[in-house]
């Protein structure tokens, strides 16, 4: 009688060790397939950068001078492209770089602004005024298109581009990207990153 009382206590400790060992691996089958949690995902999206390393663009900044954007390297790059006439969508991408270097607080000086313009014409004043601190480079459009990729029926003035510390293209954002949700994969950007 004893004998069976140890068999049915040793057979109970037994079922409990299995259950202990198995519960993790049921519980993470359990929040897979049946709770499903949602992945992290970033807004812009993200480009492989060893495929995008920065080309020479043979840049020059507006007084004509010979200028490489890989001259911001250490630090992380917005970069909107437009001719100098600015058009509103163009305007308002450079309202919202301000904006988002300015809402990183400590991190904005691990920012820099460029907007590359595509053209040879003259860039209006008080824009430029109104966006200092923005650096302003003139660019061959042929030179960025083998560069700078874009979502289908879109141009690359239609987007805006981070670049890493490296020179290296990262990220592209949508068409009339929303930016507050920006500013989320800024904020986590600059918080994982060591660099920059």
């Amino acid at each position: 009688m004893e004998n069976t009382k140890q068999q049915k206590s040793g057979r109970w400790k037994l079922f409990a060790v299995i259950l202990i060992c198995a519960a993790p691996m049921i519980a993470s089958y359990l929040t897979y397939y049946v709770i499903k949690p949602q992945g992290r995902t970033n807004y812009g999206t993200l480009i492989d950068p060893r495929a995008h390393p920065m080309p020479p663009l043979n840049t020059t900044g507006l007084d004509g001078k010979p200028l490489e954007l890989n001259a911001y390297n250490g630090k992380w790059i917005m970069l909107q492209v437009a001719d100098a006439e600015c058009a509103p969508p163009c305007r308002e991408r450079l309202h919202d770089m301000r904006q988002l270097r300015l809402a990183m607080g400590k991190d904005k000086d691990r920012i820099e602004r460029v907007w590359l313009v595509t053209d040879g014409d003259p860039l209006d004043t008080m824009l430029m005024r109104e966006y200092d601190g923005t650096h302003m480079l003139r660019a061959k459009p042929e030179a960025l298109k083998n560069w700078l990729p874009t979502d289908g029926g879109t141009t690359i003035s239609d987007h805006l581009y981070m670049i890493d510390p490296l020179g290296n293209l990262m990220m592209r954002f949508p068409k009339d990207a929303d930016p507050n949700k920006v500013k989320k994969d800024l904020s986590k950007l600059l918080k994982a990153s060591r660099i920059g």
